[in-house]
């Protein structure tokens, strides 16, 4: 276990590919670290609390809101929060013809709204020790495909969030984003089985000829948490290993 430290890290999402990276990043780092999901707390998990939280109910249900809250506080012992990283999503497949209204509130919840919510609620905490908070983007939010409409939708309004809370908060709280791009997750690699000719594309389409790791958004995200580099605030950064400046013309 990591020497006992007063700096503290919440994560969300703390149950996917790149929440566990987080975790165990920062965790490694001497961060006490509050890790939260809607599931249960994932076998070998090293953490020093987990919180089983809904993010649909914190943003519909202001009774949830507080519990959820509540219990952050609580394993927060009076300490002020020093990142408060807002990972967690969800990513509903669709198009024009297809998407239905409750697809569009949950992803607006999930993306949008909780890591607003949650930031409101905990600025007390974060103030108090002049902490950070890092919203995981994606790439979608300027470059996107078919059927990504209301995913592509919510990490635009997290990206143009994460800038306008930055102006707001100014010198109060920094926020900043990370937007990365394909990453080598469970969930990625779900969507190629069966299907290997595709993902050996996938990987040809990005300049490095790889795609991303969790643990490279996880030590980007500790980058910007470790201080250094103050005037970091209200930035968007890209994590896409130069697919973002390729333009896939036919030969």
């Amino acid at each position: 276990m990591p020497a006992a430290s007063t700096r503290t890290a919440l994560i969300t999402g703390a149950a996917g590919g790149i929440g566990r990276a987080l975790v165990e990043v920062f965790w490694s780092a001497g961060f006490r670290v509050i890790a939260s999901d809607c599931t249960g707390k994932p076998e070998g998990m090293d953490c020093d609390f987990y919180l089983a939280a809904d993010l649909i109910s914190l943003v519909n249900d202001q009774a949830c809101a507080d519990c959820i809250v509540g219990a952050v506080r609580e394993a927060l012992h009076g300490r002020g929060l020093n990142v408060l990283i807002n990972n967690a999503a969800i990513q509903i497949l669709g198009g024009a013809d297809s998407l239905r209204r409750e697809d569009w509130r949950t992803t607006l919840d999930v993306n949008l709204l909780a890591p607003f919510l949650l930031t409101q609620a905990l600025l007390p905490e974060l103030e108090a020790v002049k902490g950070s908070v890092i919203n995981v983007g994606s790439i979608h939010a300027r470059l996107t495909k078919k059927n990504f409409v209301a995913y592509a939708t919510s990490k635009a309004a997290l990206a143009g969030m994460t800038r306008a809370l930055a102006v707001d908060l100014g010198p109060r709280v920094r926020v900043n984003a990370i937007e990365p791009a394909a990453v080598e997750t469970d969930m990625l690699r779900a969507g190629f089985v069966g299907n290997s000719e595709a993902y050996r594309q996938l990987l040809s389409h990005h300049p490095q000829l790889r795609i991303g790791q969790p643990t490279e958004v996880a030590r980007l995200a500790l980058a910007i948490a470790n201080g250094g580099m103050d005037f970091l605030h209200g930035a968007c950064l890209s994590l896409d290993g130069g697919i973002g400046g390729c333009l896939h013309d036919p030969d």
